[in-house]
């Protein structure tokens, strides 16, 4: 479903502020992988899913999706391939929308538009079902704007909206580091249930060591811009915290040093 092949991004080429952000970075996901992705400040996580997303063009490599080589594809097109949920959850929603208008939007992504009622009663029924499967209580306030909204709230309708159409990859940039712990529990629980209820390809950031062990079928570590750790299966199932950090020290020749990551080991 997702293959990237020797990826290369430098910011700020031939200057004193040059930074390699990506350094012969190769992944490959098959149809149906949940993938959690960690490692510290500046591995070159979100420029990763940057990449993915169009935001820039690689200097060198290829990307493809579903067999699309999308390496050269404008980010509006390649838009239809892809959800995403970001770390700031008054991204990726209109504020000033109803909640259904919001999912209706998404529901149409990727679609010619027309001249017809952008969010029939048919689909507002729709929509109330989807909503109760969020055990939130948004069902009731399908009407209320998202922008009134609790962060919490807000990440799950995100969330609702990023897979209503089933997209090719689903990528989820530290969607609960803003919220705190038991909205975070709650908001990964939902993420958990649509992903594999949709079988969606996967990947998400976290800084949390314990949500990376916990959630999805692989994990992968990243360290100055390529994969140095990459576990999945029943390794995964069994891997604890302290065998994570040996794996990322005996890989990379360095002890893990993220403040971030490495006070979710507290938890």
């Amino acid at each position: 479903m997702l293959k990237i092949t020797n990826l290369q991004k430098t910011f700020n080429p031939g200057t004193v502020n040059a930074k390699t952000a990506l350094n012969g970075f190769n992944l490959h996901l098959a149809e149906g992988d949940f993938v959690t992705v960690i490692g510290g400040n500046g591995a070159g996580k979100s420029t990763m899913l940057n990449a993915i997303a169009g935001v820039w063009k690689p200097d060198f490599g290829k990307i493809e999706i579903d067999g699309v080589d999308v390496t050269n594809m404008p980010e509006h097109k390649r838009a239809k391939f892809l959800g995403r949920v970001f770390q700031d959850p008054m991204k990726g929603t209109a504020p000033d929308m109803e909640i259904a208008e919001n999912l209706s939007i998404a529901a149409r992504r990727g679609q010619k538009r027309k001249l017809i009622w952008g969010c029939t009663r048919k689909d507002r029924e729709e929509y109330k079902k989807l909503l109760a499967q969020l055990e939130l209580g948004l069902e009731e306030r399908i009407t209320t704007k998202v922008g009134l909204l609790s962060g919490g709230q807000r990440q799950a309708v995100t969330l609702l909206m990023a897979t209503l159409s089933k997209p090719k990859i689903l990528l989820l940039d530290e969607h609960t580091a803003a919220l705190d712990p038991k909205t975070a529990a709650k908001v990964l629980s939902i993420t958990n249930k649509l992903v594999t209820e949709n079988s969606l390809t996967t990947l998400m950031i976290t800084h949390n060591m314990h949500d990376a062990i916990a959630y999805g079928n692989r994990l992968i570590m990243m360290h100055e811009g390529h994969v140095v750790v990459d576990v999945s299966g029943e390794e995964k199932k069994k891997l604890t915290i302290e065998q994570l950090l040996g794996l990322f020290e005996q890989a990379s020749g360095s002890q893990f040093s993220d403040d971030k990551v490495m006070l979710s080991k507290q938890r």
